[in-house]
């Protein structure tokens, strides 16, 4: 932008000082219609967030990242580790999700959905201002020395936020363990589960820490969803913007005086009162144009549109709007970058719908015992092998055996010929099958065995055969 040429505020973050130590945030309480917006918003996907781990489909848990049995919920589909691929289209397909919306809209998907932001903004920066007031009165409470006021006032906050931090913690743990084996655990007691309560009390500071302490920096230094729109963004993208064509006009930014003629003096509508950066919870300016740390929380939109109204100048001085907009009033396009994107999102999404509907509930897999050849019985070849049942059902299977088809041979199971396969759990074992050498074609020959459960076809699978290569 040609009228902010002083780029220097790049080379510094707002949440450290010029010593490189921490300097904490004090953001004004946001009010307006956006913000408005955004708790409806952030609480309908808080309800969702906690929600999720205690809602169950057909007996499966809605979600699930049981990353240490290999386990995954997803919409209350289940996935295994031979279901890995289905589990990864799911992360591809919300990460061009995301890539989409930041081509199109920028980084509203920090402001508006992230649960990192939703925590700390309407979460424990309200339990902030309830306790400690608003940006004013926190300042002043943080220069204050530590009498009996602010230890009372600090103390109760810290004390909520740790408990917030416990329910945060436990809910975190029902998505890994899942939430039956956290009731159980509750139920047990702590001293029967140790090894969780540790981890337990590890997530606990790990929030308490990201929350009291780190806060923004998560989305500032952490986060590397941040730097990704120096690639994704273009002039074309719409962000939270300040409009400095408006703001700054001939003669820049002044502070307002009630008894001149603004258009008249060439200055901008920009008053420079600041409270759009002190509003701004990553403690940027915004009339500093894109930056990695503005999350588009909008707080400053509302509080800009206050100030215009207060002394008599249109709203929307900042306002979600793309640079070519500001600069050359260029209306929104959809364009073949974002046709691309979303052309890529829609094949994804059809083939992954595609691969849920084919998805089998059941999967069985018989291969031949590694290291072994084939055997003689008489008439009869012989082969070995290992097979596998895993039960993604919500059912326990009772009565399962195998059935082959489309040749005469045998089937002999080890051990019994029918077997259990509990829900969500996976059954294996060693069978034997055996075919007259006479029927038998070639060296190698494709096997079709169908599982069932009682009466109940439940799975179809192929293995191979090997026999000798001639009968002679």
């Amino acid at each position: 932008m040609s009228n902010l040429p002083n780029e220097a505020f790049r080379d510094t973050i707002g949440t450290i000082d010029d010593q490189g130590k921490r300097k904490f945030i004090f953001p004004k309480k946001p009010s307006g219609k956006f913000y408005e917006y955004r708790k409806w918003v952030s609480y309908l996907l808080l309800v969702i967030l906690v929600a999720n781990p205690f809602v169950k489909i057909n007996g499966n848990q809605f979600m699930l990242f049981n990353i240490l049995e290999r386990r995954f919920n997803i919409f209350g589909f289940p996935f295994w580790p031979q279901d890995f691929y289905i589990f990864v289209l799911f992360m591809i397909v919300g990460v061009v999700f995301v890539i989409l919306f930041t081509v199109i809209f920028g980084r509203i998907f920090c402001g508006w959905i992230c649960p990192q932001t939703i925590f700390l903004e309407m979460v424990f920066r309200r339990i902030e201002y309830w306790i400690e007031g608003d940006r004013g009165a926190q300042i002043r409470l943080s220069k204050q020395e530590w009498n009996a006021d602010k230890i009372k006032k600090k103390g109760f906050k810290w004390f909520l936020f740790l408990l917030i931090s416990f329910a945060i913690a436990n809910v975190f743990l029902a998505y890994i363990i899942g939430s039956d084996a956290l009731f159980q655990m509750i139920e047990d007691g702590p001293l029967e589960h140790l090894s969780t309560i540790i981890s337990l009390s590890i997530f606990t500071g790990v929030f308490y820490f990201i929350f009291v302490w780190f806060r923004e920096q998560v989305c500032i230094i952490a986060c590397p969803y941040g730097r990704l729109q120096g690639v994704l963004l273009d002039n074309k993208s719409i962000n939270v913007a300040y409009d400095f064509v408006r703001g700054e006009k001939e003669e820049g930014r002044a502070k307002f005086n009630k008894q001149e003629d603004r258009a008249e003096t060439g200055k901008g509508d920009c008053i420079d009162c600041k409270q759009c950066v002190n509003v701004c919870p990553t403690g940027i300016d915004i009339r500093n144009g894109t930056q990695l740390e503005c999350v588009n929380c909008t707080a400053c939109i509302d509080e800009c549109d206050v100030i215009m109204e207060s002394v008599g100048l249109p709203k929307g001085l900042i306002r979600y709007a793309s640079e070519d907009e500001i600069e050359k009033k260029t209306p929104f396009k959809f364009t073949a970058r974002m046709k691309g994107y979303t052309a890529v999102l829609g094949i994804l999404i059809g083939i992954l719908i595609g691969i849920l509907f084919l998805r089998n509930d059941v999967e069985a897999t018989i291969l031949r015992l590694p290291g072994q050849l084939y055997q003689h019985k008489g008439e009869n070849i012989s082969n070995i092998y290992t097979f596998k049942i895993i039960n993604k059902t919500h059912n326990d299977f009772q009565n399962v055996h195998f059935k082959l088809v489309g040749i005469k041979g045998d089937l002999n199971v080890v051990g019994n010929t029918a077997f259990k396969v509990p829900k969500q759990g996976m059954s294996s074992g060693t069978l034997f099958i055996e075919i007259n050498q006479y029927i038998l074609e070639s060296e190698r020959t494709n096997l079709n065995i169908e599982v069932f459960e009682g009466d109940k076809k439940i799975e179809t699978t192929t293995t191979s055969f090997l026999s000798p290569r001639s009968f002679d």
